[in-house]
């Protein structure tokens, strides 16, 4: 195969397998380092590339005489010289569709010296395996954020049943494509780490680690658009502000109105998340509560269901919970 089609996912996946590194003795005499992650990203050309150090360890080694290979599946294919590093040796397999498992060793000659005679030795390794693994995460867009903020996770293999865990507890997830899922970040507290991971039908996978930013004090001008007396306020410590009108619901069955949010902060790219839950699902239709990038301020609009009395419970960045009452006739 043409070594110069995959030179750049080949530095990639040499990258992570450095990392990874297991150094494997066949004998004594001859040190192979594999340079292969056991975990290996897929791509649409299904092709592989598998490196290792091969450096034997004999004084009387000839320099430049290791001639390696590799079996695959019963096959032995000859292994190349990479021009990553020295005594670096590379192969690009191209596994068949639907297989997600890779098993293979190394083998491989060399000549050694001795008073001037030359001999070949030949030895193998223990057998590795490596998994193609269809779902990976490259990065979070940001590490660090308010409670509701939305944040992007790119990656690869991403499907509608994947969940985004907050240190393993479930929290609101957006599905946008095979390439970026999103997750609002949830009410928890503030100034502290948290672990970010990935959940669904592929298994578990790490995406890193997330800072949870607590939320200043109160905007300027925020009493100019509601005043006190008409809104039912949410502060916090700081005195951040959640503001809503009107301040409770009295609808009639397939009755729509309006309700505005206002928060103490302005909401970043991606939008800014007010959690929304209720005790009266069936009574109350409503969309999610999303403040603009830019603004802090959002109007959605409700409709009445059945009849039922209750309450919608609002929680937006870090202030307590609001409580707005429900009744519909």
């Amino acid at each position: 195969m043409q070594n110069t089609r995959f030179s750049q996912a080949r530095r990639f996946v040499l990258g992570l397998g450095i990392i990874a590194s297991l150094t494997l003795v066949g004998c004594k005499t001859t040190a192979v380092t594999n340079l292969t992650p056991g975990s290996l990203p897929a791509n649409p050309s299904q092709i592989y590339t598998i490196s290792a150090r091969i450096k034997p360890k004999l004084a009387s080694f000839v320099q430049g005489t290791v001639l390696p290979s590799i079996v695959i599946d019963g096959q032995k294919y000859r292994m190349t010289k990479s021009n990553l590093g020295e005594d670096i040796f590379e192969f690009d397999y191209q596994l068949a569709a639907g297989r997600t498992e890779l098993a293979y060793y190394f083998e491989y000659t060399y000549q050694v010296s001795n008073n001037g005679t030359l001999s070949s030795r030949e030895d193998y390794t223990q057998v590795q395996r490596a998994t193609i693994v269809g779902r990976y995460v490259l990065s979070l867009e940001v590490n660090r954020g308010p409670v509701g903020a939305k944040v992007s996770i790119l990656g690869r293999g991403f499907t509608p049943a994947d969940v985004v865990y907050f240190d393993n507890a479930p929290v609101r997830t957006v599905f946008e494509s095979a390439n970026s899922i999103s997750f609002y970040v949830p009410s928890v507290d503030a100034n502290r780490n948290y672990k970010v991971s990935i959940g669904g039908n592929l298994g578990q996978s790490p995406a890193g680690t997330f800072r949870v930013d607590g939320v200043g004090g109160v905007s300027e001008g925020l009493n100019n658009t509601f005043s006190p007396s008409p809104s039912v306020a949410a502060t916090n410590a700081t005195g951040g502000t959640l503001l809503v009108n009107p301040t409770a619901l009295s609808l009639k069955k397939g009755q729509k109105v309006n309700l505005t949010f206002t928060t103490p902060v302005t909401a970043s790219a991606g939008g800014l998340l007010i959690d929304i839950t209720t005790d009266v699902p069936e009574s109350v239709i409503m969309p999610e509560v999303i403040v603009p990038a830019g603004s802090n301020t959002v109007t959605i609009s409700i409709e009445a269901g059945r009849p039922g009395t209750g309450s919608l419970f609002a929680k937006g960045p870090g202030v307590k919970e609001l409580v707005i009452p429900v009744k519909v006739q």
